[in-house]
């Protein structure tokens, strides 16, 4: 009678196990969550530029419709990425890591607007590109 591995039979993931897959896949998904609610954001933005309150002596000053549709965009991208790095792309991880640093620039010139929401989107960001970062994520295949 033959004895077999405890690894026999199972592949090794791509992205290796535990915290890395794990922090993968939920990069992955807060992306997609992070990009419907740019879009939704971005929408509101160009739909009433009155919705938004802002500081009058804000350093950064810019058309609240213009910046919506960026909004819009980055969404839209992030969205694409997120789907991206579900279906397990080589590719959508370093569009990822991009992604949430754009959004993370982003929430911060939208932080007169909306103080509470751009901090935890930035947070959401800064787990992303954490997520993405790890050692067993950036490792050549």
């Amino acid at each position: 009678m033959a004895t077999t591995s405890s690894n026999e039979g199972s592949a090794p993931s791509r992205r290796g196990g535990g915290w890395a897959a794990g922090a993968a896949v939920f990069a992955g998904v807060l992306l997609l969550i992070n990009g419907t609610l740019g879009i939704l954001q971005g929408a509101s933005a160009v739909s009433k530029d009155k919705i938004y309150i802002a500081t009058a002596r804000y350093v950064y000053q810019f058309d609240l419709t213009g910046w919506g549709w960026v909004q819009i965009a980055l969404g839209a991208v992030a969205i694409v990425v997120g789907v991206g790095l579900l279906a397990d792309q080589t590719w959508a991880r370093w569009a990822g890591i991009v992604v949430a640093a754009l959004s993370l620039v982003g929430q911060f010139l939208w932080l007169p607007y909306y103080p509470f929401w751009a901090i935890v989107v930035m947070a959401i960001d800064l787990f992303v590109i954490w997520g993405l970062t790890r050692p067993s994520m950036v490792r050549d295949h």
